[in-house]
């Protein structure tokens, strides 16, 4: 039976990164004026068994410009990369991929239909 959770240590670095993206990106260090006008939220660094690709999910802050926001990060993903790898004490950096978190979205929808009459009524029955 595999084991699917993350590692201590796939956690610690996905951590490390996260925060070492959110200050780049808060910086402006970027040099991107779309990037910087976009207001991207790093909200997880998620990193593979061998810490070698990282995916950073994102939202943006203003709302319905996710999909600009993450054209704008991956434009730039390189030099991100580039600006990460000296400021995390890290053996190898490992290639960023850039997502859209859904997981807000999620829950809202959860929430809404936990909402309808429907669910309501069959809640109260228990």
């Amino acid at each position: 039976m595999p084991n699917n959770a993350p590692s201590q240590r796939m956690l610690r670095a996905g951590e490390l990164i996260r925060h070492a993206l959110a200050s780049v990106i808060m910086r402006g260090e970027t040099n991107d004026p779309e990037l910087d006008k976009l207001a991207p939220t790093i909200t997880e660094v998620q990193l593979s068994p061998d810490l070698k690709i990282a995916t950073a999910y994102m939202r943006s802050l203003i709302v319905g410009k996710e999909q600009q926001a993450l054209e704008a990060l991956n434009r730039n993903r390189k030099y991100i990369r580039g600006l990460l790898a000296p400021k995390l004490d890290m053996k190898y950096m490992p290639d960023i991929r850039f997502r859209i978190d859904t997981a807000l979205d999620y829950a809202v929808k959860i929430d809404e239909l936990l909402q309808k009459p429907e669910v309501q009524q069959d809640l109260k029955k228990q």
